[in-house]
């Protein structure tokens, strides 16, 4: 008769095997005969907590709430450059804003879906945060993640993460913290999370700052400058960031941090210098290689952009997002023999409509692009059936009605042409706007 494994050890195994759930029975077996297994009760919380655990570093998703009744802002008319919520122009050297798409706030689209921006349109919290290097964060287990030593932080934890009680959880903090007689920085720490979830910005940023005077911590400085982006006020994030690789030369976390605040104030290629550091330190990070080959496709150098794409095939990056884009870089490239098969592949992996519709809407451009216009109309609509708000699409076939000479089918003239001349009057320099206000007014005078 063979020798049974401790029901303890056993569960930890299942713990490090990632199979939460089954952890969870076997302690709670363990508790109904055991209650106060101090033991027990920490592994059942821990495995309990990760099976919801999110990393509070990089989900920073803005609801309508936020946006509409924030009450911290430092200037209505903030100055160029300086502001994250005001839309700025393109700046060194970058792509313009009339070829680089841009998100709901103004913002040019990233190359990499992250939780903060609108340019993937993830339907749930899951599928934002969903990246390549593990399922619940996009950074490697952290130290503010890891450290379970005592019962009373795997509390917090679970409180926090699991049954998301940030009241209680600010409350055990403030008893730890002076339990230890305000000087255990990781309790600040915490502090200052719950704090960030309620809003309480100013006094999250006193509790990180606290805490960073005495213990020098990577984490620290990222919810620091998490803090003073959601104040708006990314010249300050980008000082912490900096003053941090001071401390901690040739760390990830804070280049990526840096090139994601240039990204998102328009200045492009000084991110993707900033992504090329991330990549001379960690050649496999997913988000500085499709950051880095969305800059190039958007600059017109759709060659350079299929090598990056092909980069993260080659890493087993395996989803419809990336199939997409080499389709469209071989279109772009004039390598005519791997478009059909990209955009096949990516559509079989589709998860949701709105991909499909994506999908779509690119086959559309490529059916345009080699003159087949009725296979191009026909692609419009499928896009359309999958996602019936695919704003993109409708434009372009009112552009293929209006060329077919169906006016009547297009819409309101007048709104279009003052659409138009608002569109000229943001970006003078782009073209289609141009030919568009030309035809319009070659319309009127027939009338």
């Amino acid at each position: 008769m063979g020798v049974e494994m401790d029901p303890l050890l056993h569960a930890w195994s299942y713990f490090r095997r990632r199979k939460f759930q089954l952890c969870s029975d076997l302690c709670s077996q363990l508790l109904a005969k055991e209650p106060g297994n101090q033991a027990a009760w920490c592994l059942k919380i821990r495995a309990l907590t990760e099976m919801v655990y999110v990393d509070e570093i990089d989900v920073d998703q803005e609801g309508i709430a936020e946006m509409m009744l924030d009450e911290n802002a430092i200037a209505q008319v903030a100055r160029p450059g300086t502001s994250l919520k005001l839309p700025g122009t393109s700046q060194g050297g970058g792509p313009s804003q009339a070829v680089r798409p841009l998100t709901q706030t103004g913002r040019p689209i990233t190359g990499f879906v992250r939780p903060s921006t609108q340019g993937g349109r993830p339907g749930t919290m899951e599928q934002a945060i969903k990246t390549p290097r593990t399922a619940h964060t996009a950074r490697p287990m952290t130290s503010a993640s890891g450290r379970y030593v005592r019962l009373g932080t795997a509390l917090f934890e679970y409180i926090f993460h699991h049954e998301n009680d940030v009241k209680n959880a600010i409350d055990l903090a403030a008893y730890a913290t002076q339990h230890a007689q305000f000087k255990d920085w990781w309790w600040k720490v915490q502090i200052g999370k719950c704090y960030y979830r309620l809003g309480l910005y100013r006094e999250a940023e006193t509790q990180f700052k606290s805490a960073l005077k005495q213990q020098d911590m990577v984490d620290t400085i990222l919810y620091l400058a998490k803090v003073y982006s959601r104040l708006d006020q990314p010249l300050t994030a980008l000082n912490v960031f900096k003053q941090g690789l001071d401390r901690f030369s040739g760390e990830v976390s804070l280049l990526c941090g840096i090139a994601r605040i240039y990204e998102e104030m328009n200045n492009i290629s000084t991110a993707a210098e900033y992504y090329k550091d991330v990549l001379k330190q960690d050649n496999t990070h997913v988000e500085a290689i499709a950051c880095i080959g969305s800059n190039h496709f958007y600059s017109d150098q759709p060659e350079i952009a299929l090598r990056f794409y092909r980069r993260l095939l080659q890493m087993g990056v395996y989803n419809c997002q990336l199939f997409n884009n080499l389709g469209l870089c071989c279109f772009y490239a004039q390598q005519y023999d791997m478009i059909l098969s990209s955009f096949e592949r990516a559509l079989s992996l589709a998860e949701n409509e709105e991909e499909t519709a994506d999908v779509w809407y690119n086959l559309g451009h490529v059916a345009a692009g080699i003159g087949d216009t009725s296979l191009a109309f026909q692609c419009f609509k499928l896009a359309l059936t999958n996602n019936n708000d695919h704003a993109e699409a409708y434009n372009n076939l009112a552009v293929m009605e209006m060329q077919k000479g169906r006016i009547e089918q297009v819409g309101d003239l007048q709104r279009s042409y003052m659409a138009a001349q608002m569109s000229e009057a943001a970006y003078p320099e782009h073209v289609d706007t141009q030919q568009l206000i030309t035809q319009l007014r070659q319309h009127f005078a027939r009338l």
